[in-house]
């Protein structure tokens, strides 16, 4: 399990990085410019995608650094938003409920909310974590 600083693991990072030359490592750790650029690049024509393997450990550290620690597990959040966002899954984690319920309605809104998601989620979450620790 995570310490209360461990925000985002090297595990999943590893992962991630298989599918890496999609940029989803990049947009994991709160790259979503470089993120963008690696999935219409193919991980800059591969080369980008080779080196993130051993960039993974200091983009985990900065993500750690950057995102707010709390009750909301940015792993579980990104898993459910990758592979159920078209359902509001990663929503409902979230406890966004009525944003929930119109992904569930709309497939995402028609997929513009699941990009807008990859764009934002770490921010979402460091945002919820800080309002419910100081609740």
């Amino acid at each position: 399990m995570s310490t209360n600083n461990d925000t985002h693991r090297k595990s999943i990072g590893y992962v991630l990085w298989l599918f890496g030359f999609t940029g989803s490592h990049r947009f994991y750790y709160g790259y979503p410019v470089s993120g963008t650029i690696y999935f219409f690049t193919l991980g800059l024509f591969f080369i980008g995608w080779f080196v993130d393997l051993f960039l993974i450990p200091s983009m985990a550290r900065r993500a750690d650094l950057r995102f707010a620690a709390g009750p909301i597990d940015y792993s579980l959040a990104w898993i459910l938003l990758t592979f159920l966002g078209i359902f509001g899954v990663h929503r409902m984690y979230l406890g966004k409920w009525i944003s929930a319920v119109v992904y569930l309605l709309t497939w995402g809104i028609f997929g513009i909310g699941i990009i807008y998601d990859f764009w934002t989620l770490n921010g979402q979450i460091s945002e919820i974590n800080q309002q419910r620790l100081f609740t």
